[in-house]
Formats: structure tokens, C-alpha cells, sequence
């Protein structure tokens, strides 16, 4: 039997404490009286979460970046909801004998943004109007595109037809 061993002996344990912790942790306040004693003393900050637990995504004005209005020179007019928009949603809800309160819970939102959209106040959001359409069952007018005008392709310029498409083989008839 050997007596010893080859590997020099190494310990990698670190000291443990049996008895009482000598260094004393943060206690966390157990009850109300002593969180205001902590408040009072210094010991605990509190911070004011303005905005949280809202559908942010849903009440922003669009996609206009902060950067982009930052670095605009002219003052350019916010798009704002037609009179015919405000007076289609206001038409739909009411033959669905619905209140605004009633149309904000069913779509999601605030009855401020329903309001909003009624008076004509609001930012269009394609989103919210997409929900309004689909609640009130009916097509709602939306915000005109300009047209851009149509690209000079091979077709507008008299292109020859023949059998052949794009250097392949001749296409069977």
C-alpha cells in the first residue's frame, strides 16, 4: 500500500464561518414601518417610472425620429386625421350602439386615442386604424399617397416581341 502520494498537496478551500456572519448583509426592509425608516435614514431611493405599463408603441406620433426633427429647418405641418376618418369612426360606432370607452377596450387602447381620432386631433397610426376597422366591421377612408410617376421601363419604350425571354431558349408554343 502506498503511503503517500505523487501529487503535491493543495488546498482550495477558503475559510468558512460556523457561527454568527462577521461582515453583516443589507437587510431588506420587512414591513412598511421599517421601509419608512430606511426611507427616512437614507438607506433606500426611490425613482418615479413615468409612462411605464402602457402600450408604448401604440400612442406614438409616427415614425418621425427625434434626430430628424432635431436637424429639420422648416417648420413642416403634422399630418393630422381627416374630417372624414373622425366622421366615418364616429358613424360606425354608433351604429354599433358602442361608446368610446366601450370601442378603446375592444381595440386596446386609451378612450382618449378614440376621442382623439373622433375630434380629428390625432396622429394617423395605420395599427390603430387597422384595429378600428376590424372592431367596427367596416373599410374606414385612409390618408391619400402621392402618386409617383411611372418608371420608364423596357415596355414604355417600344421593346421588340419575340420568342425568346431574356437569352434563353425560344418559348414553347
Amino acid at each position: 500500500m502506498p503511503t503517500g502520494t505523487n501529487v503535491a498537496f493543495q488546498q482550495d478551500w477558503g475559510d468558512v464561518n460556523v457561527g454568527r456572519a462577521s461582515v453583516k448583509k443589507n437587510a431588506v426592509p420587512k414591513n412598511a414601518r421599517a421601509l419608512d425608516f430606511a426611507k427616512a435614514s437614507g438607506k433606500v431611493a426611490t425613482e418615479r417610472r413615468y409612462g411605464s405599463g402602457g402600450n408604448k408603441s401604440a400612442h406614438t406620433g409616427g415614425v418621425l425620429s427625434a434626430r430628424k426633427l432635431e436637424e429639420a429647418d422648416d417648420v413642416g405641418k403634422i399630418a393630422k386625421v381627416d374630417k372624414s376618418l373622425s366622421k366615418a369612426i364616429m358613424q360606425a360606432r354608433m351604429a354599433k350602439k358602442m361608446t368610446q370607452k366601450d370601442l378603446a377596450t375592444a381595440i386596446n387602447e386609451k378612450p382618449q386615442v378614440v376621442g382623439m381620432y373622433e375630434t380629428g386631433k390625432a396622429i394617423p397610426n395605420p395599427q390603430i386604424i387597422a384595429k378600428l376597422e376590424r372592431k367596427l366591421g367596416t373599410k374606414l377612408p385612409r390618408p391619400g399617397k402621392s402618386k409617383a410617376p411611372p418608371k420608364a421601363g423596357a415596355k414604355a419604350a417600344g421593346a421588340k416581341k419575340t420568342g425568346t425571354t431574356r437569352g434563353g431558349p425560344p418559348k414553347r408554343r
